[in-house]
């Protein structure tokens, strides 16, 4: 069993580099898939999803090896098209494969992806696009069995910006033939960083970052050596520890113009948050101020991903702040677990109300997703006294060692490794 101990308290200074984006490698890692070559993804971070994918493209029978912060891919050898049910379930963007697979092999078998619990993440705007391509789609007991002899490049309209569907049709539409254009496409960063690893290939995807991206399809891919884009969502997680505990705090390798919903957050709350071409420093003192109301939306809205660890650092602040989350029906699941710190939140559907408290302790508390994890390391970096958090797996899956870099950031913070017994 991993366990982190904090002690909390006390203002957070010095500098941490910020790893390469999770969202952001998992694609990427599935897109190598159609270069039948070999690929060194730089700046790859090293997290439980990374090994997640890795599993899977080894068991399609391709290479992967670590050489320092790279990991090198070799497709060459994909030999299967079918995903084991055991390894979809480690994930929840497991799917993100079938397209790529699917213009490979013509063919494809999977199953429903698992990963954190956040409520229904339903992949039909996937199959439906897919379908749209030329592809023939059937749901068998939970397993999806695809085919598509020749896919073929047509107008595909979502209709919602969903990011996952966006990539997965990307990828599909890159060994379609002709061209692919994809309507009410998601605008995330990491969708931009897909489209440039694609054309390092030798794709041509025009449009990432808007509503419109085209994929002229047909091209040969090829291996490439490409650099991960920095991870917005883990130096949103960082300002944020530094909102609630306060202190000064430098960011190498972020960068705002990812981050602007965030900052501007931080900034009503009373941080002072700059910026330039090296970073993002963030510089906070005394008691935060309530921000209002916080909304969640796809990008460039407020980050469903930020949205526990912004609550975190606002639960010591003057007044009460507002959380509604459209993105997710279930994603206050940390809620409950923050009060165990002494924090005053009430939710109400989709709407959490957060009222500062003057202090906060420490308690045993556990990690209930991925992000909900980071927020109970944000708040615990806030209270007085000794915080238990358990269930690491759940952080270890987006953060390659947060206690590596809140510790680089002063805090006092220790992880233990320690043995499952019956009386535990």
């Amino acid at each position: 069993m991993s366990r982190l101990f904090i002690r909390g308290g006390r203002p957070l200074a010095g500098e941490v580099s910020i790893q390469g984006a999770k969202n952001s490698v998992l694609p990427i890692l599935a897109a190598t898939i159609l270069t039948a070559g070999q690929v060194e993804v730089r700046h790859c971070p090293a997290l439980r999803d990374v090994d997640a994918a890795v599993r899977i493209l080894r068991a399609l029978g391709c290479d992967a090896r670590w050489e320092g912060t790279s990991l090198v891919v070799d497709t060459s050898g994909l030999n299967d098209w079918a995903i084991s049910d055991i390894l979809m379930r480690e994930m929840r963007s497991s799917v993100i494969f079938l397209g790529a697979i699917l213009a490979r092999c013509g063919q494809a078998r999977c199953s429903m992806p698992g990963g954190c619990e956040l409520g229904p993440r339903p992949i039909d705007l996937h199959t439906a696009g897919l379908r749209r391509l030329g592809a023939d789609i059937r749901e068998e007991g939970g397993t999806l069995l695809c085919r598509a002899e020749k896919l073929t490049g047509r107008q595909v309209v979502l209709s919602l910006p969903s990011v996952g569907a966006t990539e997965n049709l990307m990828l599909a539409a890159c060994g379609a033939e002709g061209t692919t254009v994809i309507l009410g496409a998601a605008r995330e960063p990491e969708i931009e960083d897909l489209a440039l690893f694609l054309n390092a290939c030798g794709a041509r995807v025009t449009g990432a970052g808007s509503g419109t991206v085209t994929v002229e399809g047909g091209r040969k891919l090829h291996g490439c050596a490409y650099t991960v884009m920095p991870d917005r969502i883990a130096a949103a997680t960082y300002l944020c520890c530094c909102a609630g505990a306060g202190g000064d705090i430098f960011l190498r390798g972020a960068r705002e113009q990812e981050l602007f919903a965030v900052t501007d957050a931080l900034r009503r709350a009373g941080c002072c948050v700059t910026s330039d071409s090296a970073g993002i420093a963030c510089a906070c003192a005394g008691r935060r101020q309530s921000v209002g109301s916080v909304r969640t939306a796809p990008y460039p809205g407020f980050p469903t991903d930020a949205q526990a660890v912004l609550m975190a650092g606002l639960l010591r602040s003057r007044g009460a702040t507002v959380f509604e989350e459209t993105v997710f029906e279930n994603r206050y699941r940390h809620v409950d677990e923050l009060r165990r710190l002494g924090a005053d939140i009430r939710v109400s559907g989709r709407v959490a109300v957060v009222s500062g408290v003057e202090t906060l302790h420490g308690a045993a508390v556990e990690c209930t997703d991925l992000r909900g994890g980071a927020a109970l390391c944000t708040a615990a970096l806030a209270a007085e006294g000794e915080t238990c958090v358990r269930a690491l797996h759940h952080i270890d899956r987006g953060y390659e060692d947060i206690r590596r870099d809140l510790a680089a950031l002063g805090a006092d913070i220790e992880r233990k490794e320690t043995r499952l017994t019956g009386q535990e």
